[in-house]
């Protein structure tokens, strides 16, 4: 689901049901697309996608890095292992990017201009990577037409994250089918950007001091990728695998829990496509969408998880989801960690904010992105508006914190 879509007629259905509850809704645009889902479609292969490439060697609650110019042994863009001249990582935030449409292609134009000024080496996906249903394959051409050539130009890691759209059953959005985000790991393999070595991950890169002294000392930053859909989604899911109380979701949990734990990163940031607060349509986890009874559609476990696990330990949580741009102050409720919403990056809002959690700045119409730094001095986010007509980007806010959470 997302802003221009209808919110499910009830919590926590099965697709089916959804369908049943809502004949008009079902013989629509969003019947269409069930049609669509339902037919056998046949995508061009995605050409220079090299076929059984090696796998990316990073598992969950581990991170090796890569070489330190260029590109990696393996063809890859490599995650840089010092921070810039000016002493920070300069990091691009976008999210709820890939439509392949005119708006992705200039929101993509105008932060090469500025990735190219601010020395930016890394890059965030949050999420809804392949609108509107996910590939339908780990060489679906949509991995070309949505991402490579948007971003062409912006030769970097990208660490991505699995959104709603990205795992969707037979519904577009509905996150019924998680499975399908396996397509998405499988991909990473053969795609010099695509950073997804597992469906949760975490990736710390190093201090100067690190680099200059030869030795291995504590992380300046370190960033932990969730997949939140499992306990998000519009529907319920049918796979025991991936039941709010699965296998899966615990050991996420304890992944994320531990690898938390064992941080000794100055900086800590968590992704994850689906924010813990939010001023924007879709709400905040617990009662996304107005709905505030369930195990899936309400978020109520993944509120459980942010609170007990994230709040009070990372620095910031960076979300999707919501089509629009938020810097919200951290709060006694979030344990001094920083929400930040940034999914504009294909899609806009509708105008308006819906709730009135504290915010530093927020913008809920403009197509954007963001830039985060990180030095060991401060922790700096330059929020961009992009005017689609013309491909330019615009600053229009700063944030910047200089004591890191815990210390």
């Amino acid at each position: 689901m997302c802003d221009d879509e209808l919110i499910p007629p009830s919590a926590d259905m099965t697709e089916e049901q959804w369908l049943r509850a809502d004949p008009q809704l079902a013989e629509g645009p969003v019947g269409e697309r069930v049609r669509q889902m339902r037919a056998v479609r046949r995508r061009s292969v995605l050409g220079g996608v090299v076929a059984g490439a090696a796998a990316l060697t990073v598992l969950p609650g581990t991170q090796s890095p890569a070489a330190a110019t260029g590109r990696g042994s393996d063809g890859k863009f490599p995650l840089p292992t010092a921070p810039n001249r000016a002493g920070e990582y300069a990091v691009l935030l976008t999210g709820d990017a890939g439509t392949g449409e005119e708006a992705q292609h200039a929101v993509a134009a105008a932060a090469r201009e500025v990735c190219r000024a601010e020395g930016v080496s890394v890059a965030v996906g949050l999420g809804d990577n392949i609108y509107e249903n996910g590939p339908e394959s780990d060489h679906d051409s949509e991995f070309r037409t949505k991402f490579e050539d948007p971003n062409s130009g912006l030769d970097m890691p990208w660490l991505m994250v699995l959104g709603n759209h990205d795992c969707s059953g037979l519904i577009p959005g509905s996150g019924g089918d998680p499975s399908r985000g396996d397509r998405e790991v499988s991909y990473a393999k053969g795609s010099r950007r695509w950073y997804m070595p597992s469906r949760y991950y975490n990736v710390a890169l190093p201090s100067a001091a690190d680099t200059k002294d030869n030795r291995q000392g504590d992380p300046l930053v370190e960033f932990f990728a969730m997949d939140t859909n499992p306990v998000t989604s519009y529907v319920v899911q049918m796979d025991p695998h991936y039941w709010w109380n699965g296998p899966y979701m615990r050991d996420q949990r304890a992944w994320l829990d531990g690898a938390l734990k064992a941080s000794r990163a100055r900086w800590k940031i968590v992704l994850g496509h689906h924010p813990y607060l939010n001023n924007g349509k879709h709400g905040s986890a617990g009662s996304y969408d107005g709905f505030v009874i369930g195990n899936y559609t309400s978020g109520i476990h993944l509120k459980e998880i942010y609170e007990e696990v994230v709040c009070g330990r990372a620095d910031l949580i960076l979300s999707g989801h919501d089509h629009t741009l938020q810097i919200l102050e951290p709060t006694s409720r979030s344990g001094g960690t920083r929400q930040i919403v940034c999914g504009a990056a294909g899609k806009a809002g509708d105008g308006k904010a819906h709730f009135d959690h504290p915010a530093t700045w927020q913008n809920f119409s403009d197509h954007g992105f963001m830039i985060l730094k990180v030095s060991e001095r401060a922790m700096t986010v330059d929020a961009y508006t992009v005017d689609v007509a013309t491909r330019r980007a615009r600053r229009v806010h700063r944030m910047r914190t200089a004591t890191p959470l815990g210390r």
